[in-house]
């Protein structure tokens, strides 16, 4: 069903991978204080369960050669371990900042594809949204680099570099169905669940509005938007999605102001108009194509 999707289409399903990511950080406040490895071995459980459930034929989907496997879980199971890894190695704006690299990077790396041009749009609209996300990150107060939290940066800039790496291999991987992400969700909380195991003391939702959360979860930002995200690596303009997901800690940041989390200051709203005029550049042509098109009818 996906091949006959236009790019334009394509790259707006992805897109709604980042709006889901965007309610990330309020629906894990909202879920209480369940350890990181323990909380995606649950929500990534219930994610590829609900793919399963919505998505027929994804059974069958999970017949793929071992590269693809190798590909899928390493790219979700890969970044969450090495993000989680440096967040208990270093100071978590620094090691934030430093894991936003990924965007900038699916739009470097996304050179390397066949049909693919990296134009110097997509690289200003990058910048201007990386320099909005550092705002929102930072809150405007500076950071700073210690050495002795090298480690810890160091497994920051892996998963940047992973995550990147896995939304642009994806797109080599083109006729492998978006129903496999069911299979390497279910893969990623089995090894997850290990980790919990090994590094982390058990700890499970006080009460209904944290099962909720939990539960919004894994059926959100974890199941669909993996989904979604597959679909728009792999038959949208990789580019553009990329500038774009410097959205992301942008909206979960006024989600959390919305909702009693943090508080607004005025820094939130020039992060909004340096990721948005970012966003806007990088999908120039996108959106230029798309205004022709219309104009032509």
């Amino acid at each position: 069903m996906t091949s006959h999707l236009s790019r334009s289409t394509a790259t707006f399903i992805g897109f709604t991978a980042v709006l889901l990511w965007s309610l990330l950080a309020f629906l894990t406040a909202a879920s209480g204080t369940m350890p990181a490895f323990q909380l995606t071995a649950v929500t990534f459980a219930i994610g590829g369960l609900s793919l399963l459930l919505i998505r027929p034929g994804a059974i069958k989907a999970m017949r793929q050669p071992l590269p693809v496997w190798l590909l899928g879980v390493g790219g979700l199971f890969g970044y969450h371990f090495c993000y989680f890894f440096a967040l208990r190695n270093a100071p978590p704006v620094e090691a934030g900042l430093i894991n936003y690299l990924w965007p900038l990077l699916i739009v470097v790396f996304s050179a390397l594809l066949p049909g693919e041009r990296l134009r110097w749009q997509h690289i200003a609209g990058c910048a201007l949204a990386l320099t909005g996300a550092v705002l929102v990150v930072t809150r405007g107060q500076g950071f700073g680099f210690d050495a002795q939290y090298s480690l810890g940066y160091a497994t920051a800039l892996c998963a940047a570099v992973i995550w990147a790496s896995y939304s642009v291999l994806s797109r080599r991987f083109a006729a492998v169905s978006s129903d496999a992400i069911a299979g390497f969700c279910l893969v990623t909380a089995i090894l997850a669940a290990l980790c919990h195991l090994l590094l982390e003391q058990t700890v499970w939702p006080a009460d209904l509005w944290q099962w909720g959360a939990l539960l919004g979860l894994g059926l959100g930002p974890v199941g669909l938007a993996f989904y979604v995200w597959d679909i728009g690596v792999k038959r949208g303009d990789i580019q553009v999605l990329g500038a774009a997901s410097y959205s992301a800690p942008l909206l979960s940041t006024l989600i959390l102001i919305l909702t009693g989390y943090a508080t607004y200051s005025h820094v939130i709203l020039i992060a909004c108009l340096l990721i948005t005029a970012g966003a806007v550049l990088a999908a120039k042509d996108l959106l230029f194509r798309r205004r022709s098109a219309a104009a032509a009818e």
